[in-house]
């Protein structure tokens, strides 16, 4: 399913449109969620408008001009998953992040490369399908309003009692007044008075019928819908329902939707959705970046693949085309971003090829003191407005001091530079541990106001920060 924030479709219509979006734009918007990390960012907001310049060339010249693929270098938790991903939300490209460490060489029990383009493509067709019903929705609500109608009131001979019939023989006497009942039963429909009537309609049946294949270049997850295999063989049920008036509308709405929805032509724009903008995020990289020459002596143990699924990748960046159940994708002009720690090995480490498919690197910094204090207050997602909102929800008012933050930081850098460094995530452990016992007892609290100060902070944390042995395993 495609990634979006809550509350961020509603403020959609406000956004700039991505044509407008110039790199410095670009950079802004990823401020507002992402501290520091000033050289990523540019990397990939000149990725982004190198796309759109793209769309605005010739065909001929525009399919000669492939993506800048882009490798990070870094430690975790320092911004570069969120970067991506903050990129493919901006510009409503499919996404997709995947381990290259899950891949396995040809030959080898685990997953192929080519399943992340067909996982890609999934996405793409969520979106479409999702942009196409928005696009059908106020036409489907009429029609379900009509349907519901009719089945509420079929004739007028089955809803009206005896006593206000009109005469038999006044026809045009007899539709009018089948007309006015019909505008007052819509009046109450649409006002809500009646959502608690049970009425009985058909669906579609969901349920389907399905082959796992264990096993096989490219079916190693995918399960088989028998019925888009055989077709007419297994065609569509419905099955009848009596339910709430209210959730009635739900599902013949999503039904309605899907009628009038043209399923090739969304088909036809995912996938060209996938080509032209689809972006795949390779994380770990650096776990497959391994000579076979390095691996000593025998070619077995965890390495005897490495450098095969690295050969594997190769076709995948270069452009090739992957089979995929809506069709073939070529993967020419798909953005790959890749990423790795490269503590143990170094981007040399990859084979050469692969090297000169990831033109622009960029070393990600370390997070400084001053940007653990800016991630905790800044971002729109903030950790501690989470927090807030999560208390918030049971009467809970949560505030924090400055220098509450300030110490939280502190304690943060300082434990990352003694022991394993992991980004911004140590902050997400210390604000656990700190506010346990008010997470804990929540609307049970008596007094609803919880000020977090520097001493309630030093009296919580104190010990098991200055304590090594047990920031070990607790921090």
């Amino acid at each position: 399913m495609p990634i979006y924030l809550n509350g961020e479709i509603k403020q959609a219509a406000s956004k700039p449109k991505l044509d407008d979006l110039t790199p410095r734009q670009i950079v802004a918007e990823l401020d507002k969620y992402i501290i520091g990390q000033a050289a990523a960012k540019r990397a990939v907001a000149v990725a982004l408008r190198n796309r759109i310049r793209r769309r605005k060339l010739p065909p001929e010249i525009a399919q000669e001009v492939l993506p800048k693929n882009i490798l990070m270098i870094g430690s975790t938790g320092i911004g570069k998953t969120e970067i991506a991903r903050r990129l493919a939300r901006i510009a409503d490209s499919p996404f997709i992040k995947i381990e290259a460490s899950k891949f396995t060489e040809v030959g080898y029990v685990g997953r192929d490369v080519e399943s992340m383009v067909r996982e890609l493509t999934e996405i793409a067709v969520e979106m479409s399908k999702q942009a196409a019903q928005a696009e059908v929705l106020e036409q489907a609500k009429q029609n379900v309003e009509e349907k519901i109608l009719d089945i509420l009131l079929p004739s007028s001979d089955s809803f009206v009692s005896e006593d206000f019939k009109p005469n038999a023989g006044d026809s045009s006497t007899d539709k009018s007044f089948s007309n006015r009942t019909r505008e007052k039963l819509r009046q109450q429909l649409r006002g809500g008075e009646l959502d608690e009537r049970l009425i009985e309609i058909e669906t579609q049946d969901r349920s389907n019928s399905m082959i796992d294949f264990v096993g096989g270049q490219g079916m190693e997850e995918v399960g088989v819908n028998l019925r888009d295999m055989f077709g007419n063989l297994f065609p569509s049920k419905t099955v009848r329902r009596k339910t709430k008036l209210s959730e009635a509308k739900d599902y013949m709405l999503r039904d309605e939707q899907e009628n009038l929805v043209d399923t090739e032509q969304v088909n036809r724009s995912a996938i060209e959705k996938t080509e032209s903008s689809g972006i795949i995020f390779l994380d770990e990289i650096d776990k497959i970046a391994g000579r076979e020459s390095n691996s000593g002596g025998g070619g077995g143990g965890p390495d005897v693949s490495r450098e095969g699924v690295q050969r594997d990748l190769l076709p995948i960046v270069e452009g090739t085309t992957v089979n995929t159940r809506y069709g073939m994708v070529a993967t020419d002009h798909i953005l790959f971003v890749a990423a790795g720690a490269f503590h143990v090995s170094k981007p040399s480490d990859l084979i050469p090829e692969l090297q000169g498919r990831f033109p622009i690197r960029v070393e990600l910094e370390s997070l400084s003191l001053e940007d653990f204090k800016q991630i905790l207050i800044q971002p729109k997602n903030s950790l501690i407005m989470q927090y807030q909102q999560l208390l918030k929800t049971e009467g809970i008012i949560l505030e924090f001091s400055e220098d509450a933050v300030s110490t939280l930081a502190e304690m943060t850098f300082e434990i990352n530079r003694n022991t394993e460094d992991i980004g911004a995530r140590r902050l997400h452990t210390l604000l656990e541990k700190l506010l346990e016992e008010i997470s804990f007892l929540g609307g049970e609290l008596e007094n609803k106001n919880q000020t977090i100060d520097k001493a309630y902070v030093e009296n919580k944390l104190g010990e098991l920060v200055k304590d090594e042995d047990l920031r070990q395993y607790i921090l």
